[in-house]
This record gives structure tokens, C-alpha cells and sequence, in this order.
């Protein structure tokens, strides 16, 4: 009777540890999402806003829409001259997970 209760013990710990490190990897993928899609929509705002692609979108609009094909929302966009800064906002388990990201030409051009 005592190895069944000690068993059932052992087996409870191990559901908790594992639903605990499964929330905690969801968690560090949705943070990784974030900053990917910041970095594509900052990539996408700045090389519209330069003339490196050609589209009919205003940069942060397109900025807007890398964003949500990366699972995100981009919650702000700033030009300044061809170098764009981005934030972006994804949801996981109801936490939010944010990042910034920035991109233009190099210095000096």
C-alpha cells in the first residue's frame, strides 16, 4: 500500500514538472516568435521606406503586415529617413511578449 501511495506521489510531481517546463517552452518560443517578427517588419518597413523593394504600401503598413504573418501585431512604427523602429506584441497564455527591433542603413550612408 505504502510503494502505490509513493508511486502516485512520484507520478503527480512529474505531471506538474512537465506541464510546468511545457508552459515555460511556450513561453521562450513566443518570445523568440516576437523578436523574429520585429526584425522582419523593421527589415520590411526600412527597405520599403529606401526604394530597395518596390510596393505600393507605406512602410509601416508593410511593416504591419510581416509582422502578422510572423503570429504578431506591430504596435508601433517610426521612420526617420530610411531607418525604421519597430515594436511588436504577441500573446501566449495570455502574457504578452514584446520587442523592438530597428534597421536602416548602415552608418555613414
Amino acid at each position: 500500500m505504502a510503494g502505490t501511495a509513493l508511486s502516485a506521489g512520484v507520478l503527480l510531481v512529474a505531471a506538474s514538472l512537465s506541464l510546468g517546463l511545457a508552459a515555460v517552452g511556450g513561453a521562450a518560443v513566443t518570445a523568440q516568435r516576437t523578436t523574429s517578427a520585429a526584425d522582419a517588419a523593421a527589415l520590411a518597413a526600412a527597405d520599403a521606406a529606401s526604394g530597395a523593394i518596390i510596393t505600393d504600401e507605406e512602410p509601416c503598413a508593410l511593416g504591419a503586415r510581416v509582422a502578422a504573418a510572423s503570429g504578431a501585431t506591430l504596435v508601433s512604427c517610426t521612420l526617420e529617413g530610411y531607418v525604421a523602429t519597430v515594436q511588436v506584441q504577441a500573446v501566449y497564455a495570455s502574457l504578452a511578449a514584446v520587442s523592438r527591433a530597428r534597421a536602416g542603413p548602415p552608418s555613414g550612408f
